[in-house]
Parts: structure tokens; sequence; C-alpha cells
């Protein structure tokens, strides 16, 4: 199975953190499965530490190597995708994880009411 961490799965498996379910906690562990973190993750950890949002100490791309998770670019097909969406949801960083998981035939993995709403891409809920 190919997952793709929504940016807050990701912080929580980085820091150990409890919130995430043991059937995730096993996808994600599973070496038969390939898990990516987006671009547009690493990016939105970034600034919001840059504000003083959030708390993320060190590098958060070095961080998705630390963990062997495989980094996945932003690519036109997928800023394309993500503007059209028929969606209402205005977070565009959650709008780019669900055109890169439609496009890269990716389950997506979060706690996001709003992401579990949109009917049009695979998903995984994180939380038990």
């Amino acid at each position: 199975m190919d997952l793709l961490l929504d940016t807050h799965v990701f912080l929580w498996w980085d820091a150990g953190a409890d919130p995430i379910s043991p059937a995730v906690r096993a996808a994600i562990a599973a070496p038969e499965n390939r898990v990516y973190v987006s671009a547009a993750s690493v990016w939105e950890i970034a600034i919001k530490s840059s504000k003083g949002k959030l708390a993320f100490t060190g590098s958060p791309s070095a961080a998705v190597a630390l963990n062997n998770f495989l980094p996945l670019a932003i690519d036109p097909v997928h800023a394309e995708r993500a503007g059209g969406l028929e969606w209402s949801h205005p977070d565009p960083f959650d709008r780019m994880l669900v055109a890169q998981a439609q496009a890269q035939n990716l389950t997506l993995v979060h706690a996001d009411g709003a992401i579990a709403d949109y009917k049009g891409v695979a998903q995984m809920w994180a939380r038990p």
C-alpha cells in the first residue's frame, strides 16, 4: 500500500505521539508499504515554525529522511489538480495533499474532518 501522511500525522509520528491508531501505526511501519511525506507538509511545518505557531526543532526535510519516509515533490499536475478540486475547503496544504494522493494513487492518512468529508480520494483515518 502507498500512503501519504497528512502534516499532523507526520508530526505525531515524528514525535512518537499517541494520537495515531494501532492499525495506522502498523500500516506506516509495515516494510511492504511505501510512506510519503509531501513537500507541501515540509513547507507548512517550516512556515508555522518560523511564525511561532508550531514548536518543531530541526529540519522537517531531515525528519522525513530520518523516519525513512519518501519525499513527494509538488509537480505542475499536482498544482493544477489542487486548484481545480471541486471542494470548498480553503486550506491550500490540504488541497495539495488531496491532489497529490489522487494523482499518485496514494491513500491519504489523516485525522481531519474536512478531508474526511471529501469523497474523491482514498483515505485512512489516523486516530483510534
